[in-house]
């Protein structure tokens, strides 16, 4: 049987590095319902503590999802108060083309990525980057 799975990145600022990645991959943030977490708060389920505003909208301050325009693929991005420290042992690969990624590269260096080194193995070549929290990916 064939499991479904989201990966999910632990961050500092959630709802601002899910925007950043919709952008980057071209999916779409998930909205939230202002209306439930109110209602949410209001029943004593939440506290207003656990809630926050990005782009002018209630939200919650855990955490922000993104999703593929046409597949259920799906990536979370969960606040963690602790700032990123080590390598990480999982890490997205971005297909671009290797006519795209010079270009792509640095379209998201001019959005806050970071270039770390370009590498290849045998016929396969890619830059390793990281997303403006330190998340390494790569592009192909």
């Amino acid at each position: 049987m064939a499991y479904d799975f989201q990966v999910t990145v632990d961050c500092t600022e959630p709802h601002t590095l899910a925007d950043w990645w919709a952008e980057t991959l071209g999916w779409t943030v998930e909205p939230q319902d202002e209306a439930f977490i109110k209602d949410m708060v209001a029943k004593g389920y939440a506290t207003d503590d656990e809630t926050t505003h990005h782009r002018g909208r209630l939200v919650w301050r855990a955490g922000s999802a993104i999703r593929h325009p046409e597949t259920e693929r799906r990536m979370l991005f969960q606040f963690d108060a602790s700032a990123k420290t080590v390598k990480n042992r999982v890490h997205v690969d971005i297909r671009v083309g290797e006519e795209n990624r010079d270009a792509e590269r640095d379209k998201l260096v001019a959005r806050g990525a970071t270039f770390l080194w370009a590498a290849s193995q045998g016929p396969h070549s890619w830059f390793t980057m990281t997303d403006p929290e330190g998340n390494e990916f790569c592009i192909t």
